[in-house]
C-alpha cells in the first residue's frame, strides 16, 4: 500500500518509549507501529466552524480510511501537526459537533458549533492548521485518539 505511512503508537502516553527493554530481556522490544492512510488535506472555514476534506489517491488507503472513519465516527475529533518528529500543535475539536461523511475518494469532517465563541475557536484551529501545513508540517486527523489519516495540503 503506497498510500500509507508508519506512525509510532505511544506507550504510557509518552512518544518514543516504545523501544524500552523489558526487565530480563536481552534485546529491546520492537516499537509499536501502525500503518496510517496517507491523504491530502483541504481545510476551510465554514459558518460556525471548519471543514476538513481528506483525499486519498490509493484505493486501498482510501478504503482503510473510510472504514476507520465509519467505525470511529461520533467520538472526539482532533488534528495534530508534526514537523521533524516534534508536535507543533494539537487541536482538540471538543468545542463543536463533528460530522464525518464519505466521498468517492476519501471523506470530509465538518466541525461546527452554534455557540459564537466556540465557532470562533474552531475557526482559529482552522487558521493554525492551515499555517502549519503551508509551512511544511505533516498533519494527522484522529478520531477517539486513533489516527485516521495523515498528510499535508
Amino acid at each position: 500500500m503506497t498510500g500509507a505511512m508508519m506512525m509510532e503508537r505511544t506507550v504510557n502516553g509518552m512518544s518514543g518509549m516504545g523501544t524500552a527493554a523489558m526487565p530480563g530481556a536481552t534485546t529491546p522490544m520492537a516499537p509499536n507501529m501502525m500503518m496510517v492512510p496517507r491523504c491530502t488535506f483541504k481545510i476551510e472555514k465554514v459558518s460556525g466552524g471548519m471543514k476538513v476534506s481528506c483525499v486519498c489517491t490509493d484505493p486501498t488507503a482510501c478504503a482503510m480510511m473510510q472504514n476507520l472513519c465509519s467505525v470511529l465516527a461520533g467520538g472526539m475529533c482532533s488534528m495534530c501537526c508534526v514537523m521533524n518528529g516534534m508536535v507543533v500543535c494539537t487541536c482538540n475539536l471538543m468545542m463543536g459537533m463533528c460530522k464525518c461523511e464519505m466521498t468517492k475518494d476519501g471523506c470530509t469532517m465538518t466541525c461546527t458549533s452554534g455557540d459564537k465563541a466556540c465557532g470562533e475557536m474552531i475557526q482559529g484551529c482552522c487558521d493554525c492548521l492551515t499555517a502549519c501545513m503551508k509551512s511544511g508540517c505533516t498533519c494527522c486527523m484522529m478520531m477517539n485518539g486513533t489516527p485516521v489519516c495523515c498528510g499535508g495540503c
